[in-house]
């Protein structure tokens, strides 16, 4: 009921940042063309929003016969959480990282990197996927889509008013002043909203994913690699649409990552210290790499010690499905 809540008041708080950007481009009249632009501006972000990202990210969906360790690690987790199992993606690029979308949690999606299943053990792997489960669980999604929506749309309707010439408008208040402040600010505002939300959603989802796969020094210790490893490598999908950045767990593009005005993510070592700080309210302190746990994982086996580095498939470890056909031009196997 609380994220409902905060969904409803920062949709009424953008509406009425758009309703001002139609207002000083074109008075009365473009306030109401505004507010009808945001409202079907949501309704279409609402219902396809998570198409739109899967397809922008390239992600190629896998079910339990392409990659059953994973798609059974999501439905356990899922169980854990308490939501419906939501569908399952792999994005085929080298750098470690993975996103959740959808409206609901009846309607969510996972996707994670090949890269993520390649540099990452067991452990670490199900921590990620909890955060991401409890983005979904959380409506987190939907409050990035509609903040990602209301950003773009605000940007979009502020450049359409300076082209099309909405500052000669008498019921401007402010005419072409107004229009050129809302042309720079307006935006600016919107993208500030955006990326506070999203820090703020990241810290507990955070919170949220340690407790729902009951191991926070893996989730800690997963945010240290995939922050050493993406500096390294160029999610090219990601730096093509930079607008979706604040859906990944951590941030996909070059730059700083800081924790200011301008950052998608909070910085990672704040992160880390609050899953240490959880770890040790709820009795497995230590370090990331050897964390006191019972002697039961949740996935009902017995725990193993991490590896320090990531298994190969020789070694039985993770196993990335392709997403490639042969050159043949056969369809990939269970495991490409």
């Amino acid at each position: 009921m609380g994220n409902l809540f905060r969904t409803g008041v920062l949709i009424a708080a953008m509406t009425a940042l758009f309703m001002a950007v139609g207002y000083f481009i074109g008075g009365t009249g473009g306030m109401v063309m505004a507010l009808g632009f945001a409202l079907v501006t949501n309704f279409i972000g609402y219902w396809n929003s998570d198409k739109m990202v899967l397809r922008m990210q390239g992600a190629q969906a896998v079910d339990a016969r392409r990659a059953p360790d994973l798609y059974r690690m999501v439905e356990e987790l899922s169980a854990n959480a308490g939501i419906s199992t939501p569908k399952v993606y792999v994005i085929n690029t080298e750098q470690p990282n993975a996103f959740a979308t959808g409206r609901n949690p009846q309607n969510g999606a996972v996707a994670v990197s090949a890269g993520l299943l390649k540099h990452l053990d067991q452990r670490e792997v199900a921590a990620v996927i909890a955060h991401e489960l409890a983005h979904i669980k959380n409506r987190d999604t939907l409050i990035m889509t509609v903040t990602g929506t209301f950003a773009g749309a605000i940007s979009m309707l502020a450049q359409f008013g300076l082209f099309f010439g909405g500052g000669n408008s008498r019921d401007n208040p402010l005419g072409m002043i107004g229009t050129l402040l809302m042309v720079f600010l307006a935006p600016l505002a919107a993208v500030i909203v955006q990326m506070a939300v999203s820090r703020t959603r990241e810290y507990e989802a955070d919170k949220d994913g340690a407790i729902i796969a009951r191991d926070p020094l893996a989730l800690a210790s997963a945010l240290d690699k995939i922050n050493q490893l993406a500096r390294r490598t160029v999610n090219v999908a990601a730096e093509r649409n930079p607008a979706m950045a604040h859906l990944y767990i951590a941030n996909p593009l070059s730059g700083a990552r800081m924790d200011n005005l301008f950052s998608t993510h909070p910085d990672v070592r704040n992160r880390i210290a609050q899953l240490q700080r959880l770890a040790n309210e709820i009795g497995t302190g230590g370090g990331p790499r050897a964390p006191r746990q019972p002697e039961v994982s949740p996935f009902g086996q017995p725990r193993q010690a991490p590896r320090s580095s990531a298994p190969s498939a020789g070694a039985g470890g993770w196993r990335v499905p392709s997403t490639r056909n042969d050159d043949r031009g056969n369809g990939p196997g269970p495991w490409g």
